[in-house]
């Protein structure tokens, strides 16, 4: 691809709707000092200097979505509290509507606070529930979309294992897009994981293929193309998209390609696997093909690994290491 190319595959970005269905949740960091052991117990005293939020889940891959240019709407469930409105909040700062989120009065918004003091990560507390949502959130979710699938380039399904993404609720959305013929990428977890049948990309890491299958698989290169033959057998997606830390992705329909990892400095890993579903799917629906479309999200890893915490890929930073690296590819 030249940059010429790359620019306008960029500015095409700007012209996609996709849904993102899944987990949405809250990223809370508590900043502060330990000058002292508290006299209660022998724990450390964190004297509170700022407070922070972060959207996180299905919620960061929305966020990514619209750093690059495309309309993110963002479909999950936010509990009737404090957190569903600081959430809510938190979407309107990143210009992105929370009118897609059901509000489930029996169960809390998926919550996670990190205490952070002198840059060392104290205590994390998480507030959530596993429970699966009702049949009745089911149905106004399903009707939401239902109203927007005409306008959809894509569905994203984001899963965190946290109740949002029920087996009958998976199916039935899976269903509606084959009719409409709507590409379906998944971000599975370990329930439900093999529901996800006939999605057009199936996207888990080595550690989540390895629990699925209740066997561990090596991060080599023949135990990849393994893991993902007997995926694509389990599940029947069009595509499997592996990726592998260190080592990468392989993207395997057929036959497998190994793409080596493209991070040249990693900061921190939190939020990478959001950014790789987002671009891939992205790119994906502006008409690249999966392979070309796995480099763009490899190098999209890349850039956010290189930054500190769970943040949105950079779009003119993404650009100018997609110029670079697809410049220095030489053409057949």
């Amino acid at each position: 691809m030249t940059k010429k190319n790359l620019e306008l595959l960029f500015r095409s970005f700007e012209q996609k709707r996709i849904a993102v269905i899944g987990d949405v949740m809250l990223d809370k960091y508590i900043f502060g000092k330990v000058e002292r052991v508290s006299p209660e117990a022998p724990v450390p005293v964190i004297d509170v200097s700022s407070q922070s939020y972060r959207l996180g889940g299905a919620a960061n891959v929305a966020t990514n979505l619209r750093s690059l240019g495309a309309t993110a709407l963002l479909f999950g469930v936010i509990g009737d509290d404090d957190d569903g409105a600081i959430l809510a909040s938190q979407l309107n700062k990143e210009f992105l509507s929370a009118d897609f989120l059901v509000t489930e009065h029996t169960r809390p918004t998926t919550a996670k606070t990190r205490v952070i003091a002198q840059n060392h990560h104290i205590v994390r507390i998480d507030s959530e529930t596993r429970k699966a949502i009702s049949s009745a959130t089911e149905r106004t979710i399903l009707a939401l979309l239902s109203e927007h699938l005409h306008t959809l380039d894509a569905i994203i399904f984001e899963d965190y294992n946290k109740g949002v993404l029920t087996a009958p609720l998976i199916k039935k959305i899976i269903a509606l897009a084959k009719k409409r013929d709507v590409p379906v990428t998944v971000d599975p977890k370990k329930d439900n994981f093999f529901e996800y049948k006939h999605a057009t990309v199936f996207k888990p890491n080595l550690k989540e293929i390895s629990d699925a299958f209740g066997r561990k698989f090596t991060n080599s290169d023949s135990d990849a193309t393994l893991a993902c033959q007997m995926l694509q057998k389990k599940v029947k997606a069009e595509t499997i998209v592996l990726t592998r830390s260190e080592k990468g992705m392989t993207v395997f329909n057929g036959t497998a390609e190994h793409i080596p990892s493209m991070a040249l400095e990693v900061a921190d890993v939190s939020g990478a696997g959001d950014t790789v579903i987002a671009t891939l799917t992205l790119a994906l629906s502006a008409g690249l093909d999966v392979i070309s479309a796995a480099k763009v999200a490899n190098l999209a890893a890349g850039v956010v690994c290189a930054e500190v915490g769970a943040v949105a890929v950079d779009k003119r930073k993404l650009l100018s290491a997609c110029t670079r690296y697809f410049s220095s590819v030489p053409t057949s």
